[in-house]
């Protein structure tokens, strides 16, 4: 099995704090911003960044849907890990300043990936698919917070 990653990024214009409050807001914002790739949004425990449990169902193609239980960890300052307990799959949220006023948020999310010709397409076509959704959300994310 090999790794596949996905990985966005956007400058958005809003300081780093605000744009971190905002995705560790599980309870608030985070339902939010999500595209309508996102069903069955559930904040299970917490709802604020560390501790939290959230669960989702990810559609990622017509066909592939994947049901997300995710556990949040804040391990260094403006850092963001979601770890799924139904599978291997990890993202990291990372927003950083980027000038005055403005912040770099990057997502990364990491898998292990099928093994055969099953595995090629995956990994040919999954990073690029995630890749768009979270275009989609980091959109959404920023018209959420430059109000």
């Amino acid at each position: 099995m090999a790794q596949v990653e996905a990985t966005t990024e956007r400058v958005i214009a809003a300081d780093a704090e605000t744009v971190f409050d905002a995705l560790a807001d599980y309870e608030r914002t985070r339902g939010k911003v999500l595209p309508a790739q996102y069903s069955e949004y559930e904040v299970r425990e917490g709802g604020d960044g560390e501790g939290t449990l959230v669960h989702w169902k990810l559609q990622a193609t017509s066909k592939r849907v994947r049901d997300c239980l995710l556990e949040v960890t804040e391990p260094t300052d403006g850092r963001l890990v979601e770890k799924d307990r139904n599978s291997s799959m990890v993202t990291t949220w990372t927003v950083t300043p980027a000038g005055e006023g403005r912040s770099k948020a990057v997502v990364s999310t990491v898998w292990n990936g099928a093994g055969g010709i099953g595995g090629f397409f995956e990994r040919t076509f999954a990073p690029k698919g995630l890749a768009r959704i979270y275009d989609e959300l980091l959109n959404n994310l920023a018209a959420e917070v430059e109000k």
